[in-house]
């Protein structure tokens, strides 16, 4: 996506700058639907409270979709090291931050991660970058779970993935059937962690005892 020069700058009392760049084309027409939508929900956008309402919602929607602007096999392939190392790599309690794609209201939670290497490793870091690559989109949990697990299986092409995650919904929450304290957890395996006692291992070790 194309970057212009509309930028946010907040000054912090350590002297940290933080710049947000958007789309200026995207924000100005986003926020006129949404000055329609306050319209259409009985407000009056004209009031002091609400007046910037429509940009800040526009620019908030870019950031929280900002995911299909990265590409999470670059993301991966910037930081592949050749190794001779064929041990679990786990990267556990990542936290994730999606929206759901049916009535666009976040879900947000953990997600665990392991590989187990065949020839190839990738930055630690590589790994929550490729979660946040997938989760900064409208999704479903299921499919996050299984995008992120196929990623690292098609690009690192190891032994084995295993791809936990533990979410709260607001469609669940604040919506529908209102239930308040209700976890959702989906699991997608690959290679060896489809062996029961390798899968086993891995729960163990980001401290579950559940079975998936």
């Amino acid at each position: 996506m194309e970057q212009h020069s509309h930028n946010n700058e907040e000054e912090y009392m350590d002297g940290y700058k933080k710049k947000d760049i958007y789309n200026s084309e995207k924000i100005k027409s986003i926020s006129k639907h949404y000055h329609q939508i306050l319209l259409e929900l009985g407000e009056n956008p004209e009031r002091e409270g609400l007046l910037k309402t429509p940009e800040r919602v526009a620019k908030s929607l870019q950031f929280l979709t900002h995911g299909y602007d990265l590409d999470p096999v670059a993301i991966l392939n910037s930081a592949k090291f050749k190794e001779d190392y064929k041990q679990m790599v786990i990267v556990k309690d990542i936290e994730i931050y999606s929206m759901c794609e049916h009535h666009m209201l976040p879900f947000f939670g953990k997600a665990h991660v392991a590989y187990i290497p065949n020839n190839f490793i990738v930055g630690l870091s590589k790994i929550p970058r490729i979660v946040d690559a997938f989760a900064r989109r409208l999704q479903v949990q299921e499919r996050l779970t299984t995008d992120i697990r196929d990623c690292l299986q098609n690009t690192l092409e190891p032994l084995g993935v295993a791809v936990v995650i533990e979410a709260q919904h607001l469609c669940m929450q604040m919506r529908g059937v209102q239930k308040q304290h209700s976890i959702t957890t989906t699991s997608a395996f690959t290679g060896e962690f489809e062996n029961d006692r390798t899968r086993k291992e891995f729960i163990s070790l980001i401290g579950h005892n559940r079975q998936y």
